[in-house]
């Protein structure tokens, strides 16, 4: 269940998408939260670098791993604006970490991508639970998810007001 605390880092993920939006970058931001509330690391889309694995979930489940116990990492949550890619969530099943919170699911991702003539990616769009398992995971929050395509309207049809 989603909630006050949850919908704060939830925003705070909408601000960091519209930083990678305004860098050229797909936007998608996230957030590392540990156990007792303190806000570990934040992150945002960089693959406009040419490097397509520049996620903001892939950068904090290195991170985690580098520099968190791993008792510490199944106790924390990553808060997102979309759902976790294939490659994001392996990363995040891989180092343990806990409870994801994501504003938009990879559906609604692909349905905004085909509405805007975008071609399909690469990578087949699966579910978090699809990947990966024994994960609480909790989305998508509805009253934020109409910002986050907003954005991707925005990248896709700068010209859309």
């Amino acid at each position: 269940m989603i909630n006050d605390i949850d919908m704060k880092h939830l925003r705070r993920c909408v601000e960091l998408a519209r930083i990678a939006l305004s860098e050229g970058n797909p936007p998608f931001g996230s957030i590392l939260v540990a156990a007792n509330g303190d806000v570990l690391r934040e992150d945002y889309n960089r693959s406009s670098s040419g490097d397509l694995t520049r996620h903001p979930e892939f950068a904090l489940a290195r991170w985690a791993a580098e520099n968190m116990p791993l008792e510490e990492r199944g106790k924390a949550t990553v808060y997102t604006s979309g759902e976790h890619c294939s490659m994001c969530a392996a990363a995040h099943g891989w180092v343990g970490l806990g409870r994801i919170v994501y504003i938009s699911s990879s559906t609604q991702l692909a349905g905004w991508m085909a509405e805007l003539g975008v071609p399909p990616s690469k990578v087949r769009r699966l579910s978090i639970q699809d990947v990966i398992r024994d994960t609480i995971v909790d989305g998508p929050v509805e009253e934020l998810s109409d910002d986050i395509r907003q954005l991707h309207v925005q990248r896709h049809r700068p010209d859309h007001k």
